[in-house]
């Protein structure tokens, strides 16, 4: 009886193993297209991909930038406001419907063992970790960069004293004045030192200096805009390798050929986002130029390297699905969380909404928009 038992166990775990290699197999066949794989044409494809996607990651990076002084394209116009709506939508989207459909996905592949991967759900948990963590750093770096701006404004406001000072026993006014530009390019001012010197015929003279200045706890808001700009293109760089290297690996034109229009357009309105936080944040023209060209090389060189390694590479590997699940789900946490609390919830629950009710209603259906068009690209991509 107990050899008989034996025996069943033994079957049983050997049609297991066969029903789980078979859909292996099968998964791996999906992969590789189920009869249209064609090397030639899918490398052409890469090609026009590449050139697709960095064409519309430049535009989208570089209107708001290239904008920043016309009216249309201001931080504060109504066009601005919406476009970048939509933008928050796309990525909201991007993150929950896309990026962690595509963990799960990986992480739940009948090629991977079912222990411990499918016993637990590891895309979810990951995916919170990663959004907790942005948490984390998006405090510990806001902080950085207001102590930063704190003590740059406490060295101009010592060099202004020190120069009202020198220039007292002076007999020309002097006015030193430090001012730093706001979200919408006005000129607030920081510090006014004002100094007279009088003589008179009788010989007495005197001197007063008036001196105003913000509270020290007011930080203008190009300095979070800073943090978030970063930690944005962060989660945008991160999940770009990942889509340009699935993207570069695959060998069939019926996969590449819808994914080449979707990811067009995801490329350009997560640039418009990204482009308009680093407009937001008054950074150096240089400084704006690497970001911005960081962000739009990113995919189609990813494109680049998995075109390079797709002879020998296999996606399906047990060690290639788990990474790309974990790296789709930390990049989805990052994702969610950027969307949802420093462009959505900053924007229209952080007192910046401040337009017409008209433009108010109008930002909200072009969020909605947003993430219902980049959701239903997930019908073809």
């Amino acid at each position: 009886m107990e050899r008989f038992v034996q025996f069943l166990r033994r079957s049983n775990g050997l049609m297991a193993a066969s029903l789980s290699a078979g859909s292996c197999a099968e998964e791996v066949a999906k992969a590789e297209g189920a009869g249209c794989r064609d090397d030639a044409a899918a490398l052409k494809l890469k090609a026009v991909a590449m050139a697709t996607i960095l064409v519309a990651g430049v535009v989208g990076v570089g209107m708001p930038l290239a904008g920043r002084k016309r009216r249309a394209l201001r931080t504060d116009s109504a066009a601005f406001v919406a476009a970048k709506a939509f933008a928050a939508g796309v990525i909201l989207a991007t993150g929950f419907v896309h990026m962690l459909h595509d963990a799960e996905h990986a992480l739940s592949s009948p090629c991977l063992p079912a222990q411990p991967w499918r016993s637990f759900p590891f895309p979810g948990f990951v995916a919170m970790s990663a959004a907790l963590a942005t948490l984390v750093l998006d405090f510990l770096a806001t902080r950085f960069y207001e102590g930063k701006h704190r003590a740059e404004t406490a060295r101009v406001k010592a060099d202004a004293a020190a120069a009202l000072a020198a220039s007292s026993a002076s007999d020309d006014d002097i006015t030193v004045v430090t001012v730093t530009e706001d979200d919408n390019d006005n000129k607030a001012p920081l510090l006014q030192a004002h100094s007279h010197s009088h003589s008179h015929p009788h010989g007495h003279g005197h001197g007063h200096g008036h001196e105003v200045a913000q509270p020290e706890e007011e930080v203008p808001a190009h300095v979070r805009s800073v943090v978030v700009s970063q930690i944005l293109e962060m989660g945008i760089v991160s999940h770009s390798v990942i889509i340009g290297l699935s993207l570069g690996v695959s060998r069939s034109p019926c996969t590449i050929r819808p994914l080449v229009a979707a990811l067009s357009f995801h490329q350009f309105f997560e640039g418009f986002a990204l482009g308009g936080c680093i407009a937001q944040a008054q950074f150096k023209t240089l400084s704006a130029v690497i970001m911005a060209c960081f962000f739009a090389i990113t995919t189609p060189a990813g494109i680049a390297a998995g075109a390079g390694v797709a002879s020998f590479y296999n996606a399906n590997s047990p060690r290639a699905l788990v990474v790309e699940g974990i790296l789709d789900s930390v990049s989805a946490g990052i994702l969610i969380y950027m969307s949802l609390v420093d462009l959505i919830a900053a924007d229209f629950l952080g007192g910046k909404m401040t337009g017409s009710t008209r433009q108010q209603v109008m930002a909200y259906i072009a969020l909605f928009l947003g993430a219902l068009s980049m959701s239903s690209l997930a019908i073809w991509a």
